[in-house]
């Protein structure tokens, strides 16, 4: 560690671990799944405890009409009646647009199968010194931290030179639909820290993902006559087997950052149909999975790959040679995204932790699709640092250490005085 200031000893010692984890708790209490009315709900809650925290705050429904239609909207997976964009400044003593940023997603995914939770996804309980829920790690811990940060530059009465910002964003699970409308509304700053959770370690880039429908026609006939029809599920079958061969392709030298992830840029079924009746040929299928973009490959490009190892699947096929399968792009599209090599938010981050009280840490990619392409496409340079482990989100064992809780909540409160200065 680092010889700390004074003050900066103080602001360390005026972060809450019992505020940081009744934030956390109340987070995790609303059910904010992407689409619910809770996902306003919470937008609403976040916003209040800013206003309490003396910031600046900006609310503001979000027109869906115009995500809907605008040709560089992410993309939405779930049907929504409204949704709430929210920002809370905090003021600096000169004006200007914030030097720091700290920006988190309140909007969570379904629970799954409850009788896999120990208790209710959304009753939060504090369990072996983790706060455990739906959301308590996938990131409803990392804005908790940022709510805890400000809440300790308060009660050490800082008073920062220029504004620091937080943005509570909704839709990041399914395309990024609350990052895409608050830059668009005209929040931007000097550097962005997204608080989702890294196991510790800073994460610099992240790849794409876009999601697809994949539709197969066979032919009907009697299961008793199987040999008299095209079977859907048989021609998919013969398709993914192929497709799996293009994942294998894409994983070639992927960036080192990743480390011994297998599949940074994967092919995923998530979904399939087919059939309407046991005792029949199936005569249709539709698939629908996500497809990996590569760091710093266009989307479109990576679109034109599928699609062409598609077509010519099809076309070297008897069958789907006269009946192709038709591909068509669906929900969220995520373009990669990183930070600017040798940016110094890099060490900067880095620092903090480890005089926060945290182990150093290393510099990954994440094969996950995130907010962070949408601010660096905006031109603010972006990572990752947050309480939690990726691999326990979107599970029923879901839940955040509450030390990574406090050692991301002191580590932006430095970064905070170190970015924004001091009056």
């Amino acid at each position: 560690m680092a010889d700390l200031t004074a003050l900066e000893s103080r602001v360390l010692a005026a972060v809450d671990e019992q505020w940081a984890v009744t934030r956390l708790c109340e987070l995790v209490a609303v059910p904010s799944v992407g689409g619910s009315a809770a996902e306003s709900e919470i937008q609403h809650q976040v916003a209040d405890r800013l206003e309490e925290l003396g910031c600046a705050v900006d609310r503001w429904r979000i027109d869906l009409a115009e995500a809907a239609s605008a040709p560089d909207a992410p993309g939405q997976e779930v049907d929504r009646t409204e949704a709430w964009g929210v920002v809370g400044t905090v003021p600096g003593a000169e004006d200007g647009a914030p030097a720091l940023v700290l920006a988190g997603h309140t909007d969570v995914v379904p629970p799954g199968d409850r009788s896999l939770w120990a208790g209710d996804p959304f009753v939060p309980r504090i369990a072996d010194g983790a706060v455990h829920g739906r959301g308590a790690c996938d990131m409803k811990a990392g804005v908790a931290a940022s709510l805890a940060a400000v809440h300790a530059l308060r009660t050490a009465g800082v008073r920062l030179a220029r504004p620091l910002a937080l943005h509570a964003v909704v839709g990041e699970e399914d395309g990024g639909l609350g990052a895409w409308a608050t830059l668009r509304r005209g929040h931007t700053g000097d550097v962005c820290v997204i608080p989702e959770p890294t196991a510790g370690s800073v994460m610099t880039a992240h790849a794409g993902a876009l999601t697809f429908r994949l539709e197969v026609s066979g032919h009907a006939a009697h299961a008793a006559l199987r040999h008299r029809g095209v079977s859907a599920i048989e021609l998919f079958a013969h398709l993914h087997a192929e497709l799996q061969e293009l994942e294998a392709e894409r994983q070639v030298d992927a960036d080192p950052r990743f480390g011994d992830v297998p599949f940074p840029y994967g092919l995923s079924v998530g979904r399939l149909q087919a059939g309407d009746w046991a005792s029949s040929v199936p005569d249709r299928l539709v698939a629908e999975g996500r497809y990996g973009v590569r760091l710093g490959e266009p989307v479109e490009v990576a679109r034109a790959a599928l699609e062409d190892r598609v077509a010519e699947l099809c076309a070297g096929h008897p069958w789907l040679a006269e009946h192709p399968a038709r591909l068509t792009w669906t929900g969220g599209a995520f373009a990669s995204g990183q930070l600017p090599p040798g940016h110094p938010l890099l060490p900067a981050v880095r620092s903090c932790v480890v005089d926060a009280g945290g182990p150093g840490p290393a510099e990954r990619a994440v094969s996950a699709g995130t907010d962070l392409r949408l601010y660096a496409a905006a031109g603010i340079p972006t990572l990752h640092y947050g309480p939690g482990d990726l691999e326990l989100a979107h599970g029923p064992l879901e839940h955040v250490p509450v030390a990574e809780l406090v050692t991301a909540a002191r580590a932006f409160a430095l970064l905070a005085l170190r970015t924004c200065g001091l009056r």
